[in-house]
């Protein structure tokens, strides 16, 4: 999962990941894994090496390299208590910014910033935190889903009248197909009864049409998730605020190309990592109409009604 798998095995991989045939993927892992040892490439970018080498988990001081995005951080981190469970000491070597967000997951590890030194941590065995689900042999079944597993400071939530939407827009340039024109989300700022509130950061938030919903979100993610906290939806694509939103229990509307990641599986409109979360798929490549238009009517269908009362702690 760290790395991606070589020729045919790839393929096989991600088919059987999408039809959510995920142990059998674990064997292709193990074949794949089993034939690298453990030799490492380290001309390679960083999330493209491979780190764990099968080394069992249980009993060992085990460091979980953080070496993908944030997002990618985010989703797996669920992961950690598990191998908490199993492993004699667990250090997590993440990024930055987000220690103060993985601080608040109940009996977090010990967390150190990822830098390009070596890690100031003693460990016998070491795995990307992608790799987690393969050491663990997660399905579909057994995915840890229970949310939130992260607990941001609560907000205070003033009285409203309308429901107040999350929107972001543009995932990461290593893959285009995964973002949409922002000006396809003026329509759900037209609706009576909503009020978009922009999360996209970045350029993206920097060149946003004019007009389009209130700024709300934060470069710092911590701040960025208490934030999050006060809204009723998130709607926007495959990038770290959705995994952000759906780790924090807020209902969230993913908008995804045809050719979604493996992590989405294929033919769902839900998904077994976050159970608040409603997938928007496209029908044809590249078009993103007909998922816009089924998100404009479900929006619809939500803000005819009043803004549902708020809860104690969200």
């Amino acid at each position: 999962m760290s790395d991606p798998l070589p020729g045919d095995a790839g393929a096989r991989w991600m088919a059987l990941m999408r039809r959510g045939e995920w142990e059998a993927a674990w064997r292709v892992s193990d074949a794949v894994a089993a034939a690298r040892g453990s030799a490492r490439d380290r001309t390679v970018p960083r999330h493209m090496q491979a780190v764990w080498d099968g080394t069992p988990l249980r009993g060992r001081r085990v460091l979980v390299r953080c070496y993908h995005g944030l997002g990618d951080t985010i989703q797996f981190a669920r992961l950690l208590p598990a191998v908490q469970a199993i492993a004699r000491d667990v250090t997590v070597w993440a990024q930055q910014a987000l220690i103060p967000l993985l601080a608040t997951m109940p009996d977090a590890p010990r967390l150190l910033p990822l830098n390009d030194a070596a890690p100031d941590a003693e460990f016998d065995v070491d795995i990307e935190i992608m790799e987690l689900a393969h050491a663990l042999r997660v399905t579909p079944e057994t995915v840890p889903c229970r949310v939130p597993y992260l607990h941001p400071p609560a907000p205070i939530v003033q009285a409203r009248d309308r429901l107040a939407v999350g929107i972001f827009w543009q995932a990461g340039d290593w893959d285009p197909r995964r973002s949409i024109p922002p000006e396809a989300l003026h329509a759900l700022d037209e609706m009576e009864g909503v009020e978009l509130r922009v999360f996209q950061r970045g350029p993206a938030f920097l060149n946003r049409p004019e007009g389009l919903g209130v700024p709300d979100g934060s470069d710092d993610v911590l701040e960025a998730a208490g934030r999050m906290r006060a809204l009723d939806l998130m709607i926007g694509v495959d990038s770290m605020p959705a995994h952000l939103a759906g780790a924090l229990g807020i209902p969230v509307w993913l908008l995804l190309a045809a050719d979604a990641d493996w992590r989405w599986m294929q033919d769902r409109q839900d998904s077994p990592w976050y159970p608040t979360m409603r997938l928007f798929r496209q029908t044809i490549p590249g078009d993103w109409t007909q998922p816009l238009r089924r998100v404009a009517a479900a929006l619809r269908a939500i803000s005819a009604r009043a803004a549902p009362p708020r809860r104690a702690g969200r």
